[in-house]
């Protein structure tokens, strides 16, 4: 047995000249003919044969009174033929989704093109497989769907659009009563990994892959010295391939854990390995461009067994968002386990209550920051193996932290060496084919949400992680791109509702959005699922039963671009107004997850706030025993009052990324060579370098150093919302928005707010505005020296309300109100 290092693990490899010639307990390797099929029809279920765009062979769909199978070269002879990519679910299946639309068949022309049929090939009801689920210990259920129709009520603008909206959730429970009545539910359905890629029982290893395209397959690798012939595989009508290895003879698997496998298949596009779709560890060995799929199941001692509960989902959400690999102080990619032990006591310090993890599902290309996804039941090999991964989530929940997962389901790689993109040879297999497949501006592939095995394959994967890893809850990415055919691309959206509901809408991206957030909050009542969304879309963060997506939080985006804006003008152009109008401007009763820079604005080529603000003095100017700048001095306490202004207005939960919270002076540039781009011009490299892809936290601690109190400042922050739950309070009033004085005042719940941007005037005696009578204290001051600010104000005095009227609130109290500082007043008596 050979062996290689995953990051401080080692995984053992069968030597390609050992490993094929042992004994296999009396039986032969066998194809899916004798075992257990993957898929079983009820009884009385009928079906019908559609064909699918880039595969051979049978398609099954249920639903048809005819038992008769058409082939993909053989179209029925009666009846219209279907166009490419669409295909349609049977008219008796549409009668069994309770559908409760107002509007006649005019009205489904909403749709950006025809989704009658969601199934691009569909498999029939899982029924002696949901049998074999294990029972849970406290019953979990997804709801049924309800009329959808208290979003109007909610939101009574919507009305005009009824049309759209009553066919998406007709479309939504058509599919809800498709699953039902085909494979058992929603739960079940989102259990494909129990039966696709590697499973195990105790006879033996079962290998089940969906590629319709590929005319033959093999399983390849160490165990049986990468011979094609050895393991050939058996297609049944639906397109799944299958394989049984009965264990050796003394009871051990055919494949033991660690070694490489991978499926060799004849395509219409050639012979090609390719890594399961569903395998749950990939690795890149040293030396070795491509990806291997590893078999991943280790004996049970070596197993990680969780030990601690997992967190309820907190009133309000205070997201440290983050990154294993770079969260290292040192130039090197960094592992879950030293994540574990030296990052996550330092989220939970700085007062976060979540840590939002990038980048977990395997990516080939590291510099894409995990966006561009090649494995997705795999987390990253690059940061150590599946169990360490399990170990920093169950010591985060130690802390009581959630651990939410930002997950990939808007677009895939377009690596076709070692992702989903011409798996089984063709364009079409989990992907639109011709250009509505590819994103031109990311470079990948689009998922096909219309095709019944694509929504198997994503909403398992959502519960793969929420089930094996114990993770709290997603941030989806790119939800915006999936839920227009335009991808929110060269679109500027101006809130005209015409622009969400209309032709340009995906309705199968939208449907399959509502069927994880039903998965999600049905199976997993404490999990957060959070939306990366710039459009606003209304009903976006309403639940499925009412008619909405059924998000609990959008992300939004708009604030952080606003700061930009303004901090590319002067202080004397910044308007109050405005800052106020972006921070609020989010839909009613959706909440909103709101940040004033997150990784985006740290890559290479763009600035974080600090450096908009400082610009190079940062590397002169930030040691306490040298003189300061205005620069520095401005950046410093525009930096805090920035962070606390967004905390306070901006929504129900606020998102940092890593190092942001103290200013972290350096960009983040992944190591990378010289690049041709396709119209021959060359883009120049790093060499490499791992040298800006790390977080200085040492800066941050450093005492001695001004990053420090800006660390300092952010960890009171969140101690201040912990302690007065101030972002979710149903209290909050903006009383003061003065464009001269460049001051903002506002409540939230029993606290009193006080802004002033101003670069030189500070105002003694200012009148503040309050609804609650009594005795108020300082509880955070950005100009505490501790901060790094000038300590202007008296923490010890009281500011006693009397009752004198004050910009509309019924009672005042007068401040100090220093220049470019932000005071919060508690409410103590």
């Amino acid at each position: 047995m050979a062996s290689f290092a995953v990051s401080g693990a080692t995984l053992g490899v069968v030597r390609a000249d050992g490993g094929a010639s042992s004994a296999r307990s009396g039986a032969e390797r066998r194809g899916g003919v004798d075992s257990p099929p993957l898929l079983f029809r009820k009884k009385d279920s009928s079906r019908a044969v559609l064909s699918c765009a880039g595969a051979t062979g049978k398609v099954l769909v249920p639903g048809s009174e005819s038992d008769d199978l058409l082939t993909t070269d053989e179209p029925a002879a009666a009846g219209p033929a279907q166009p490419e990519e669409e295909s349609q679910m049977p008219e008796d299946m549409e009668q069994t989704a309770e559908a409760n639309t107002t509007g006649g068949a005019e009205d489904k022309l909403e749709s950006s093109e025809p989704t009658q049929g969601i199934v691009e090939t569909i498999t029939d009801v899982v029924t002696n497989g949901v049998k074999e689920l294990a029972v849970e210990d406290k019953p979990r259920v997804i709801p049924k769907p309800g009329d959808g129709q208290k979003i109007y009520k909610i939101d009574p603008m919507l009305d005009d659009f009824r049309s759209h909206l009553d066919y998406r959730y007709s479309e939504y429970k058509r599919i809800r009563a498709a699953i039902d009545q085909h494979e058992g539910g929603l739960d079940a359905f989102s259990r494909g990994y129990e039966k696709l890629g590697f499973t195990r029982n105790a006879e033996g290893i079962t290998y089940r892959e969906w590629a319709p395209g590929a005319q033959s397959a093999a399983l390849v690798g160490d165990f049986n010295n990468w011979n094609s012939n050895a393991d050939t595989m058996t297609r049944n009508e639906y397109g799944v391939w299958e394989i049984f290895l009965p264990n050796n003879a003394d009871g051990s698997p055919a494949i033991p854990h660690g070694s490489r496998v991978k499926i060799r298949m004849d395509t219409p596009s050639g012979v090609k390995d390719s890594i399961s779709a569903w395998i749950k560890f990939s690795v890149q060995a040293p030396g070795e461009i491509p990806y291997n799929g590893i078999y991943y199941d280790p004996p049970e001692e070596e197993k990680f067994v969780f030990q601690h509960p997992q967190p309820k989902q907190p009133k309000s959400l205070r997201i440290y968002e983050s990154h294993i690999g770079m969260s290292s102080p040192e130039p090197k990619i960094n592992t879950y386990a030293n994540f574990r032990d030296e990052v996550l006591p330092r989220i939970k310090k700085l007062g976060y209550n979540a840590v939002q993890i990038m980048a977990i599902q395997e990516h080939s290309y590291y510099a894409s920051f995990g966006y561009h996804v090649t494995n997705f039941f795999a987390p990253s090999s690059r940061f150590g193996t599946p169990e360490d991964l399990k170990s920093l989530i169950d010591r985060a929940h130690e802390l009581g932290l959630l651990v939410l997962m930002d997950i990939v389901h808007s677009h895939s790689s377009n690596n076709t060496l070692d992702g989903l993109n011409g798996f089984d040879g063709t364009d079409t297999h989990y992907f639109h084919g011709g250009p509505r497949g590819h994103h031109w501006m990311w470079d990948s592939r689009l998922f096909n949400y219309g095709s019944w095995e694509v929504l198997r394959f994503l909403l398992s994967n959502a519960r793969w992680w929420l089930e094996e890893y114990k993770f709290d809850g997603f941030r989806f990415d790119g939800v915006t791109s999936m839920m227009y055919t335009h991808h929110g691309l060269q679109v500027t959206f101006t809130g005209n509702y015409g622009e969400y509901f209309g032709f340009a809408t995906d309705v199968d991206a939208v449907v399959y959005l509502m069927l994880v957030n039903d998965l999600i909050h049905g199976l997993y009542p404490d999990a957060v699922a959070i939306g990366e969304d710039v459009s606003g879309m209304p009903t976006f963060c309403i639940p499925v039963q009412d008619g909405g997506v059924g998000f609990d939080y959008r992300l939004h985006m708009a604030v952080a671009d606003k700061w930009i804006e303004l901090l590319k003008q002067s202080d004397e152009s910044w308007k109050m107004g405005d800052i106020v109008h972006t921070l609020t401007n989010r839909r009613w009763s959706e909440k909103c997850v709101t940040y004033a820079e997150s990784h985006d604005q740290a890559l290479v080529g763009d600035k974080t706030i600090a450096f908009w603000l400082m610009d190079k003095d940062m590397y002169d100017f930030m040691a306490l025993d040298r003189p300061s700048t205005p620069r520095i001095d401005r950046g410093i306490a525009l930096h805090k009052m920035i962070r606390l202004v967004t905390v306070g207005l901006g929504g129900e939960g606020y998102l940092n990324f890593m190092g942001n919270e103290f200013g972290h002076p350096e960009w983040i540039d992944f190591p990378r060579g010289p690049q041709v781009l396709p119209n021959g011009s060359v883009l120049p490299g790093n060499n490499n370098s791992y040298d800006k892809c790390r977080r200085r936290f040492d800066l941050g601690d450093a005492d001695f150093l001004r990053y420090h109190g800006m660390q300092e400042f952010d960890q009171a922050m969140h101690h201040l919302e912990e302690r007065y739950g101030f972002m979710t309070s149903e209290h909050q009033y903006v009383s003061r928005k003065h464009e001269e004085d460049k001051v903002i005042i506002f409540e939230r719940g029993d606290l009193v707010f006080v802004f002033n941007f101003h670069w030189s005037n500070s105002f003694f005696d200012y009148r503040v505005g309050c609804s609650k009578p009594g005795k108020y204290k300082v509880a955070l001051d950005s100009d505490d020296g501790l901060f790094g600010g000038f300590s202007r104000l008296d923490h010890g005095v009281d500011y006693f309300t009397t009752e004198h009227p004050h910009d509309n609130r019924p009672r005042s109290f007068s401040v100090y109100a220093p220049s470019r500082t932000a005071v919060v007043y508690a409410l103590t008596e």
